[in-house]
């Protein structure tokens, strides 16, 4: 962007570079000067509110990680290994959802932290991190995990269930987004309700209510940690190390309100208070379900240590199934495939905006920034889509395999992700300090 000056009711607004956010002066009305300096979404929809914004930051975040991953945490690291995990990867996410909230109601644009880092630090940044996250964005973790989760009900190959969800995933984001957000909302309903559920049911799991049940108490809390490579010290470190990487996953749809900035009808105010409340209820609720995890379940069971993949390798499954409660496995299984469902609907959407931002400023083609009637940008929706039959590989591999392997990937790609949108709050803050802008 080149250099200009503009005076405004008697103040001057001075930009040396897009990239140099040190000599940005805004005016007191900061809110339209900030959009001729970061550029204004005009092309999609306004149309999410601050509740359906709250609904498909917790839809996207609450997920396959804490319900299928957790069992394999748990088996790798320990009871108080993965308590531990999700209290250290959650005091994270916390800081990282402030310093990403702050810049978000400053520059509430589509694209999130990838467009931030193009006008904050350098646009060089923003082009690696937003192919980065396509190339995340477009894997079919989900979308695996919701075929074989089938397979707990029904002899059907999996690929029959990937092509229908697939079919799904495509039409549900093709419409308007308050029909996606609306769609998700009752996802989230069941989600919350599980938890909860299992919160209740676990307690009384543990402090004995079931018939013929002993109480357990902190039972499972005398072998704490568990080794893994070498034995000792060294290797309950290292099994705690490699336990970080499913439990990113598990925290990894918190960034979802950055990236849909651009498209709510009072951004700045609706993105500040959906940062806080959404971490707020993650982070508890989280917390409370992996330690009532760590209670009532087995880390040695055989059952979590090597999981096929569906909900019947779940430690909330697991858990339920030996306290010999019967139905209720079936009830879980049913809303982790809804869970799966609705985190398979996140990818597509997520991948539409990451490419509509990258097209706004010349890093991908230009026909990204098409809009359907809907305001929906649908060539990135499709492109993403196209990616969909990955998730075929999965019914000639061990599902457990693939979706680790997706899981993986999508974990290097938010701690990546974390780090930048950390960079953009120093330099933010570098910014406002130099030019004598108060933190009060």
């Amino acid at each position: 962007m080149s250099d200009f000056k503009e005076d405004k009711k008697g103040v001057n607004i001075e930009i040396a570079s897009a990239s140099d956010l040190d000599s940005l002066k805004f005016s007191d009305e900061d809110e339209i000067e900030a959009e001729k300096i970061f550029g204004h979404d005009k092309s999609l929809a306004k149309s999410l509110n601050s509740r359906l914004l709250n609904t498909v930051a917790l839809v996207g975040t609450i997920g396959t990680g804490l319900f299928l991953s957790s069992g394999g945490t748990l088996a790798t690291t320990g009871p108080v290994g993965l308590v531990i995990a999700y209290l250290f990867v959650g005091s994270v996410v916390g800081a990282n959802q402030i310093c990403a909230c702050e810049v978000s109601c400053l520059v509430p644009v589509t694209g999130g932290y990838i467009a931030h880092s193009n006008y904050l630090v350098d646009p060089a940044l923003s082009f690696m991190l937003g192919w980065i996250s396509v190339y995340s964005s477009i894997l079919p973790t989900d979308l695996s995990a919701s075929a074989v989760l089938m397979t707990y009900w029904s002899d059907l190959n999996p690929a029959v269930w990937i092509t229908v969800f697939g079919i799904v995933t495509l039409l549900v984001n093709l419409f308007s987004v308050r029909v996606y957000t609306e769609f998700e909302f009752i996802f989230g309903i069941l989600k919350l309700l599980l938890c909860i559920i299992f919160i209740i049911t676990g307690l009384v799991i543990d402090l004995g209510g079931v018939p013929g049940q002993e109480r357990l108490g902190f039972h499972y809390w005398k072998t704490p940690f568990e080794s893994r490579y070498v034995e000792g010290s060294v290797g309950k470190f290292l099994a705690f190390w490699k336990s970080v990487s499913s439990t990113v996953y598990a925290f990894g749809g918190l960034q979802t309100i950055s990236f849909l900035a651009g498209e709510c009808e009072y951004p700045r105010r609706a993105i500040y208070r959906a940062s806080k409340r959404i971490f707020y209820r993650v982070f508890t609720l989280y917390i409370l379900t992996i330690f009532i995890i760590s209670l009532v379940a087995n880390s040695r069971d055989p059952l979590i240590a090597n999981p096929d993949g569906t909900a019947a390798g779940s430690a909330f499954v697991i858990a339920v199934q030996r306290a010999g409660i019967k139905g209720l496995p079936h009830f879980i299984n049913a809303v982790v495939l809804t869970s799966s469902i609705s985190a398979t609907n996140l990818g597509p959407a997520e991948t539409g905006r990451i490419m509509w931002s990258l097209a706004s400023k010349g890093f991908a083609p230009k026909f990204f920034l098409k809009t359907n009637r809907f305001g929906l940008p649908w060539v990135g929706i499709t492109f993403a889509s196209m990616f969909l039959p990955l998730a075929y590989m999965s019914v000639d591999k061990t599902a457990s395999t693939v979706f680790g392997w997706f899981q993986n990937i999508t974990s290097s790609k938010l701690l990546v992700t974390w780090c930048i949108i950390s960079i953009n709050s120093i330099k933010l803050n570098s910014s406002l300090k130099s030019q004598g802008f108060s933190r009060s």
